[in-house]
């Protein structure tokens, strides 16, 4: 938010004897400036007095979640509750999602620079769950529309992410990949942002997926300026500059080499961690009210720190939170379950040549249960 603050400070003056922007409402006395700066984000697209209006966008969705006049009907007051039930934003998001404030800007401020994030973490953190919610509050709300998500495996090619030739029947046409198709669309609608979400990235063949694109998703290549001319294509081709690719990597999967370095350059990395002890954890465990819980996931922090310290380890291996997170009851059935069917498994592949070591710790979270 401190950037989006920033940015928008640069195009009005003080106000009010105040440059806070985040203490105003949009009432009347504020719709002057208010539209001025939408103006400014409609119609340049470029930088105006030093600020992005790309940024703005952001600032305008702030703006429009305390759009409230200061005099309203019982029914208008009701008729604008509703609609804020529908919006995903920044709040709805830190309420979902157990990262603190500070790192929601810190991930909204890295794909704004690079146009690319990686989301990294250990099993479990919630990184498909949280690159979702993240979309979701840039969007302001749960919009599949401009969202496509897609999975990486060993068998994910070019052709399927960019273009070739396929079989229809009787032969074979060129066909378009899912992130050519997307980019597409994106050029079409220049006025909102797009998202591309690839699951396990790190499990496919980068190179081979990404041939040329690799150069075009940088962020300073977003633009006809680097476009090229692709197989079977007359039209030179180019990643729009409101696109944004959000990937997430498993970093406990051992049978993943190293990801590719021309991949890791283009993209901003962000690790997830476990959130045993965030803040917004502990009022979900405060709001179970279950002692079995408690003392399992006491134990389950002791497990991580002996993960963490293991040489052979590392922090990537943790156990996440997740695994112990429901909407339903939590009772010694369903824990008994996810120790034997989930962090047991999880464990025989971190630790095996020493089985005994699995076995101590099942014994002690059986036993907490």
């Amino acid at each position: 938010m401190n950037q989006i603050e920033g940015e928008s400070k640069k195009l009005i003056p003080e106000y009010d004897g105040n440059y806070d922007l985040f203490t105003y409402d949009t009432s009347e006395s504020f719709t002057p400036w208010l539209e001025k700066i939408m103006n400014i984000i409609k119609n340049d697209k470029g930088q105006v007095n030093g600020a992005f209006p790309k940024v703005l966008r952001l600032y305008e969705q702030f703006l429009k979640e305390r759009s409230l006049p200061l005099k309203t009907s019982p029914e208008e007051k009701s008729a604008s509750h509703a609609i804020k039930d529908d919006i995903y934003n920044r709040e709805k998001f830190l309420e979902e999602v157990f990262l603190t404030a500070d790192d929601y800007d810190s991930l909204i401020n890295q794909l704004i620079r690079k146009k690319n994030l990686i989301l990294q973490g250990a099993p479990g953190v919630g990184k498909t769950f949280t690159a979702m919610r993240l979309v979701y509050s840039l969007i302001g709300e749960k919009n599949s529309e401009r969202i496509c998500i897609v999975q990486f495996h060993q068998s994910y090619g070019y052709e399927d992410f960019v273009r070739g030739y396929r079989p229809n029947g009787s032969g074979f046409e060129m066909k378009d990949g899912t992130f050519y198709a997307f980019c597409k669309k994106a050029v079409a609608d220049p006025e909102n942002d797009w998202y591309f979400i690839i699951d396990e990235i790190n499990r496919g063949n980068i190179s081979k997926i990404f041939g040329e694109l690799l150069m075009l998703i940088e962020a300073d290549k977003r633009s006809k300026n680097y476009a090229v001319r692709l197989q079977g294509e007359e039209e030179s081709f180019f990643v729009p500059e409101n696109v944004y690719i959000i990937g997430m990597m498993n970093t406990a999967d051992r049978s993943i080499a190293l990801i590719d370095h021309a991949l890791r350059r283009r993209f901003a990395f962000f690790t997830l961690e476990p959130a045993f002890e965030n803040e917004g954890f502990c009022d979900y465990m405060e709001s179970k009210n279950n002692n079995k819980l408690n003392a399992v996931i006491e134990l389950v922090s002791k497990l991580n720190d002996e993960i963490a310290a293991d040489p052979l380890l590392g922090t990537g291996y943790k156990i996440g939170h997740s695994y112990f997170y429901s909407d339903g009851e939590i009772n010694g059935k369903l824990l008994k379950d996810i120790i034997l069917y989930e962090i047991k498994p999880l464990l025989s592949e971190y630790w095996i040549d020493n089985t005994d070591k699995i076995k101590d710790w099942i014994r002690k979270l059986l036993e907490a249960v």
